[in-house]
């Protein structure tokens, strides 16, 4: 439709603006009409877990009957259902933040509210790692074999810091949409943040020139069993989405979880080898912060953030591979 002089018409595009307007209004309604039931449903559902509670503690007889302990079975299974019922919900309505993101981002909503955002987002995140691997490789081999600056260097530990704070951001609103990524996982990126930064600050002099090409080295290896692990861990994840075993916002992560088993305990070795690596540049930088010489607070900072890593990354590791081997034995008597 056009106006008398050939125009396109300015009230078609005034109308559809309208319309948009309209409807998100109306989706703002509906969200906080959803999240009201579900507030009121989770309510009633503590109130009855704590009924049933006193009625398995306090029985009006003496003894339940087998048919009443059978009731509050069935009760009790149908209220787990319900609560996971309401996470699925929740995961598509808006939340509020954790305290990490409140710091950074103030109360902004980071809640994609359907699966193609949420995925695209997730594999955008994916991506995000892979290429940084690569750059941080790259960069870590120039810094190490072709030009000693130290200037470069500050340069790379710059880029290590950004790095790892966009992932602590980033994991803070995937897990706001539902990945379940946790615990050490995500406590160490806010480690390497700060070891990085520690880094960073880390003046040039003598013992800096010290531990400098081991750091560059360790960094390196680093990126090479990150890459590794992007390959191998996103086509086991794969492989699991499509039999049903593993929730679609599950992530690739730098360590060793129970479902990577399949095929993938080869890793073990490399992810193992690199803990201790990260115990050795902790043991090195205390003999350093024993050396008369030492006067940066840098060397001692950066041996307990060593310390901490080895420490989180090789118990959370074997607490893993020792509960997937107690599992399997359990199956074995089974059989």
């Amino acid at each position: 439709m056009a106006t008398p002089s050939g125009g396109p018409d300015p009230h078609i595009g005034r109308d559809t603006h309208r319309l948009y307007k309209q409807k998100l209004e109306e989706v703002t309604k509906l969200q906080d009409s959803c999240s009201g039931a579900i507030s009121r449903q989770r309510k009633k559902l503590k109130e009855l877990t704590v009924s049933l509670k006193e009625c398995k503690e306090n029985p009006p007889t003496p003894k339940l009957s087998p048919e009443e302990m059978d009731a509050i079975a069935e009760i009790e299974d149908s209220m787990k259902d319900r609560a996971n019922a309401f996470c699925e919900m929740e995961a598509f309505l808006p939340k509020k933040n954790g305290l990490y993101l409140t710091l950074v981002l103030g109360n902004v909503n980071v809640t994609l509210l359907n699966k193609q955002s949420k995925f695209a987002y997730k594999d955008e995140y994916e991506k995000f790692k892979l290429v940084l691997t690569v750059i941080l490789f790259v960069f870590a081999f120039t810094c190490r074999f072709l030009f000693s600056y130290r200037a470069l260097d500050a340069l790379f530990n710059f880029l290590l810091v950004w790095y790892y704070c966009t992932l602590t951001i980033r994991e803070s609103i995937l897990i706001s949409n539902g990945s379940r990524i946790k615990g050490w996982w995500v406590f160490h990126h806010y480690v390497s943040t700060f070891l990085s930064g520690v880094m960073l600050t880390w003046p040039e002099g003598a013992l800096y020139q010290m531990f400098r090409n081991q750091f560059l080295t360790y960094c390196q290896y680093q990126s090479f069993v990150q890459f590794l692990q992007y390959y191998y861990q996103s086509g086991c994840l794969y492989r699991l989405r499509a039999l049903g075993e593993r929730h679609n916002m599950d992530l690739t992560v730098e360590g060793f979880q129970s479902w990577m088993w399949r095929g993938l305990t080869f890793l073990l070795p490399f992810l193992f080898f690199g803990h201790f690596w990260q115990l050795y540049n902790s043991i090195t930088l205390f003999k350093m912060f024993q050396l008369p010489e030492c006067k940066e607070w840098q060397v001692v900072m950066c041996g307990c953030s060593y310390m901490v890593l080895f420490m989180g990354n090789f118990f959370t590791t074997l607490g893993v591979v020792y509960q997937k081997y107690m599992n399997n034995q359990d199956k074995s008597k089974n059989l």
